[in-house]
């Protein structure tokens, strides 16, 4: 091939060549590339940019409100209906603090969940409160209760929790003997000296684990005057007697004394009995939980004279003593 026939097939490659390079760079099909034609790429580069950049908004936006809820664990009205959610047994009513209140996430929210000692517990906006079909006893004027352990649907302030269920047990002693037909009952509150359950701690330390309930109940059956600071007589009655009814149990419907009185009463082999009643046997709260609970109380700055852990031990040292005849 001549240098000739070179020089043209070089000419027109670089034709070609630049023709398909007008024809990729116009953009608005006039045949040729000119200023119109640049402004769209630039048009076309800065669109994908924006696209791009609002992606990248939408994630961070989508990241950052997840981590919000995660923080801030609100809950809706919506929510108290789904099958997976349950109060907890410790529950707090309260306004929406700040932080929520100003935060988008908690927008139309009636509480939020709160973490702390492996305890979680629920808050609830006091506007909120008949949402949750429960009761607080012994109104809604405080900021923690306690579950009632008879009724799921039953709060107790906190600061009267063990008060209304010393009240509570007292009553349905009395229930029951009317129930069994009794023609006199009395109750008596007592509670033990502090030095006397030290002594007895020690005594069931040196006793067999086979032993140590037999043990227990042995020791609660001997006690002497000596042994309360506190013997005061909590309820006693007079009554015509009549036929057992059985009682309907509640909060005594596991204490194993209530349930052989009834036995006894029920066969008509019983005309006098005498016996103990720990406290702690249905208080509702473990001291395991009660510790837990203190952790919270003293975080958020409550009452500092409240101490759950204490009158959980003190209920161990709390008996209620019922004599009844028929």
């Amino acid at each position: 091939m001549n240098s000739a026939n070179k020089d043209e097939n070089k000419d027109n490659f670089l034709v070609k060549a630049k023709n398909k390079a007008v024809k990729i760079m116009d953009q608005n099909d006039d045949g040729k590339f000119d200023f119109k034609d640049v402004s769209e790429v630039a048009g076309n580069v800065g669109s994908a940019v924006k696209k791009k950049a609002e992606s990248v908004k939408k994630s961070a936006d989508i990241r950052s409100r997840k981590k919000e809820e995660k923080t801030l664990q609100p809950f809706f009205e919506e929510d108290i209906d789904g099958a997976s959610f349950s109060l907890s047994k410790l529950i707090r009513v309260c306004e929406i603090d700040k932080k929520r209140l100003e935060s988008e996430v908690c927008k139309g929210s009636i509480g939020h969940y709160s973490n702390q000692n492996d305890l979680t517990y629920v808050n609830i906006y006091h506007n909120n409160i008949d949402k949750f079909g429960i009761s607080l006893f012994p109104d809604a004027t405080y900021e923690f209760y306690y579950v009632d352990p008879t009724d799921r649907d039953r709060y107790i302030a906190l600061e009267e929790y063990f008060s209304f269920l010393k009240v509570a047990r007292i009553n349905e002693l009395q229930k029951i003997a009317q129930d069994l037909g009794a023609k006199h009952f009395r109750v008596t509150y007592k509670e033990q000296n502090v030095s006397l359950v030290n002594k007895k701690i020690k005594e069931n330390m040196k006793v067999g684990a086979a032993n140590k309930a037999k043990a227990s109940t042995d020791l609660s059956r001997s006690f002497s005057s000596n042994d309360f600071s506190t013997v005061e007589i909590a309820a006693e009655m007079e009554c015509d007697g009549h036929e057992p009814i059985e009682p309907r149990l509640k909060y005594l419907q596991k204490d194993s004394s209530i349930q052989n009185l009834i036995s006894m009463r029920m066969q008509d082999s019983l005309k006098h009995h005498k016996f103990m009643i720990n406290m702690s046997n249905s208080s509702g709260i473990k001291e395991s939980d009660a510790v837990k609970i203190d952790a919270v109380l003293k975080k958020i700055k409550v009452n500092e004279s409240i101490s759950i852990t204490n009158e959980v031990k003190k209920e161990s040292r709390r008996f209620l003593e019922y004599e009844i005849d028929f």
